[in-house]
């Protein structure tokens, strides 16, 4: 096993709530920065009030992935004075289910022994052996959860049954990458949807672009506008009005699409776009498909559009794409325009 699957995990923290409704960060192993404590408790569904409750949610801030697991303390356990609690792991990579399975065991743990130390020794069992095994609160083996099944693991094809040939708009916004915020009142409709949208560039494998869970504060907001190109999910409806902060809007619970007056122009769409729509379309509604299949058949399309631009660039100074070039080729005027947007993108682009 790589030393870099295990050194991926940074922390391991807990949140309870007491019998007097009282919210507090109790415990973390080694530490956590005071802001991003903060921001890990606004996660947490403990502090929202009597909000939907959430066993389990995700989310990137500053570069950092978090991983959060609720639980109800049932009677009778070790926990007296508690009746909720949230374990809190964050790490350098983008794995939920890993996470989720981790958090389970360590979960479980606490709700037994009524202290965070067998938790620690659990946690650090996992960062030097890459494995915890115990037999009444079940084993982890890191190598059970690959990065690709992660990568795979949401449904191209629920977002191709929602937004058919508009799904096309999806993937030109990721593949010039565009700044996209999706809204759900649902913490988990977010999760399970927006994860799925950068396996629409499957060649970048670049999940760094996700923040499926946003609060529409200034911490947040302030690290989410320093990156040039994200994936965003809000449950506030308010973030629809924040026209300064995305390219393209998807509102879930409507099935609307909205490209930005900005962005309008690079989004311009053609034949082009119409055959890759078709394609997807048609793939995604193929029932002897999987998803990991239609992702393929989209991933195929994709690199042939690159190998054309590419080897456009290659007649270029430096293999670096020039206006003046594309010109001389006459594509159709939304072909032309896209590839030169692609172009910037992939960074063969003379500037």
């Amino acid at each position: 096993m790589a030393a870099t699957e295990t050194q991926c995990m940074l922390s391991v923290g807990l949140i309870e709530k007491d019998v007097n409704g009282d919210t507090l960060w109790v415990w973390c192993y080694p530490s956590v920065g005071s802001q991003l404590r903060q921001v890990l408790l606004s996660k947490c569904c403990l502090t929202q009030g009597n909000e939907d409750f959430h066993t389990f949610v995700f989310g990137q801030f500053s570069r950092t992935w978090y991983y959060i697991s609720t639980l109800e303390v049932q009677e009778p356990t070790a926990l007296k004075k508690v009746t909720h609690f949230s374990v809190v792991v964050t790490a350098k990579d983008f794995n939920p289910e890993k996470y989720a399975a981790l958090n389970r065991i360590l979960c479980r743990m606490y709700i037994k022994y009524g202290s965070p130390v067998k938790m620690m020794e659990a946690y650090i069992t996992v960062l030097t052996k890459g494995v915890c095994q115990s037999e009444e609160n079940g084993s982890f083996l890191i190598k059970d959860h690959d990065v690709q099944k992660a990568f795979l693991a949401g449904s191209i094809k629920d977002v191709v049954s929602q937004f058919g040939m508009e799904t096309i708009i999806l993937y030109t916004a990721v593949m010039l990458k565009k700044r996209i915020v999706v809204h759900h009142p649902r913490i988990e409709a977010l999760l399970e949807f927006t994860r799925v949208l950068p396996a629409l560039t499957w060649h970048r494998k670049d999940w760094s672009i996700l923040h499926p869970y946003v609060h529409l504060t200034d911490t947040e907001l302030e690290h989410l506008t320093k990156c040039p190109v994200y994936i965003a999910g809000f449950v506030d409806p308010e973030v629809s009005n924040r026209l300064d902060l995305f390219d393209v809007y998807v509102n879930l619970p409507e099935s609307t699409i909205t490209v930005s007056q900005g962005a309008k122009e690079s989004m311009m769409m053609g034949k082009l776009h119409k055959d890759i729509g078709h394609l997807i379309v048609q793939s995604a509604e193929d029932t002897e498909k999987s998803d990991s299949q239609v992702i393929k058949d989209i991933s195929i399309k994709t690199k042939q559009i690159l190998a054309h631009l590419r080897a456009l660039a290659d007649e270029c100074e430096r293999s670096k794409l020039t206006l003046e070039h594309l010109q001389q080729h006459h594509f159709p005027p939304a072909t032309e325009n896209f590839l030169f947007h692609l172009a910037a993108a992939e960074q063969i682009l003379c500037i």
